[in-house]
């Protein structure tokens, strides 16, 4: 009888297409022409402004659109617009500016042998620049490896990144992190992990752990598109929606994680920023080559956070212009007209478009601006070589590797440090 029930079944379904996989393919390959036209970039300013005490649901339409501040002329226009005084401005310019240069002269030196990582962020400058002037300076940053521009930002000395990139004798972390790693307790900067999306639910357990105090301080913090598909990133959305955390969720969508598109991620089916309304928090999807758009954005969400009315995630639509890290090659897997055709533009070149059309900027300003800043970075860098590089040998003392794990070290461990010692000495006398 059984197998008489199932040979009905499947000749009732035979007339039935046979299934089908969908793998998501990306639009363009290496040697394609560009084409991005199925990208819709509303105008700038025509993207209404919630209240700050809206119920989450008043965002939905936002998930879809895009937050845009800075029109095609440079003018800031619309409800989005925060206003800056041209102080702020050029104050976030030269901080975009400082960011760049930092990444060209560390991605040279990684290439030169000094260091054996570095990844940039060139093209992203304002999800974490922006944003950083729109937190307050000890908001606790729960960062991915592409947001070096908040500790740029809050004033972190450089030579202390470039010492953690080197891992001499000068790193603070002596050596353990992968370079580019950083952290920072006095800048309220998060270790950077190099598991992705682990940050998230941390992010939304310490900003639990703020309101259980009754403090004011909120967090945020970053993951790239293809993260959101990591189990973390959904953990802490729920934690975040059912006890109304008081935490920024930003996804930086910049359209490639290593070397698979955002396809891979769901973005196929809908915005990243979407998944806000599945979860019944406050969602935002923005221009995030638009500084401005990115830091009215955060503003806004972080006066939300810190004012009980819950989190929001911001989905920051942006594109990696260069390689994933040093250890990628971008021209293996996407069209190399990609970046020059990007239709939001550069992040930089907007702010200092919209200095321009406002009269307090010029080229030659910036050409100086550059070349500052690229001095800055070189003189920074030399400092740290003096500290050692990739290759000159161990640069911290041999008995850190038992330090700064346990509060104290239990008695197989302190042996075998023992008898390390005792063997280093034999072996290097003199050092």
């Amino acid at each position: 009888m059984a197998d008489d029930n199932k040979s009905a079944s499947h000749e009732v379904r035979s007339n039935l297409p046979p299934l089908e996989l969908h793998v998501p393919q990306p639009k363009f390959r290496p040697g394609d022409p560009v084409d991005y036209s199925h990208i819709h970039v509303p105008k700038a300013g025509k993207q209404a402004r919630p209240d700050i005490a809206a119920d989450a649901k008043e965002t939905n339409e936002l998930v879809y659109d895009l937050v845009r501040v800075l029109d095609d002329d440079g003018k800031a226009v619309g409800p989005w617009n925060p206003k800056l005084s041209t102080d702020i401005l050029i104050n976030m310019l030269e901080k975009m500016v400082l960011v760049r240069a930092f990444d060209e002269r560390l991605f040279r030196a990684q290439r030169q042998g000094k260091t054996s990582f570095y990844m940039k962020c060139r093209g992203e400058e304002a999800t974490s620049v922006a944003a950083a002037f729109a937190l307050a300076s000890d908001d606790m940053v729960f960062p991915s490896y592409r947001q070096q521009g908040v500790l740029i930002t809050r004033g972190y000395p450089l030579i202390e990144m470039v010492n953690q990139i080197f891992s001499n004798k000068g790193d603070k972390l002596k050596g353990r992190q992968l370079p580019i790693m950083y952290c920072s307790r006095e800048h309220s900067f998060f270790t950077i992990s190099g598991n992705l999306a682990t940050q998230y639910p941390q992010a939304v357990g310490w900003a639990m752990a703020s309101a259980i105090k009754g403090d004011t301080r909120i967090a945020a913090t970053w993951c790239g598109e293809g993260s959101t598909a990591e189990g973390d990133f959904h953990s802490a959305c729920t934690f975040a929606a059912v006890y109304n955390a008081p935490v920024i969720l930003n996804v930086v969508n910049n359209q490639w994680a290593i070397s698979s598109f955002s396809g891979f991620a769901g973005a196929e089916r809908t915005t990243f920023a979407a998944r806000a309304v599945g979860y019944g928090i406050a969602g935002l999807r923005v221009d995030g080559n638009d500084p401005l758009a990115v830091y009215a954005a955060t503003s806004w969400a972080a006066e939300r956070a810190r004012t009980n009315k819950g989190p929001t995630l911001i989905e920051h639509f942006t594109y990696r212009t260069e390689g994933h890290s040093t250890s990628d090659d971008p021209s293996a897997y996407r069209s190399t007209d990609e970046s020059k055709d990007w239709p939001l533009g550069d992040p930089v070149n907007r702010l200092k478009q919209h200095l321009i059309s406002l009269g307090v900027w010029d080229d030659e300003r910036h050409a100086a601006l550059d070349k500052k800043m690229a001095e800055t970075v070189k003189d920074v860098a030399k400092a740290a070589e003096k500290n050692g590089v990739l290759g000159h040998g161990l640069h911290q003392p041999f008995a850190t590797m038992f330090e700064d794990v346990f509060e104290e070290l239990p008695w197989h461990l302190r042996e075998q440090s023992e008898q390390a010692d005792r063997e280093r000495a034999i072996k290097w006398p003199n050092r």
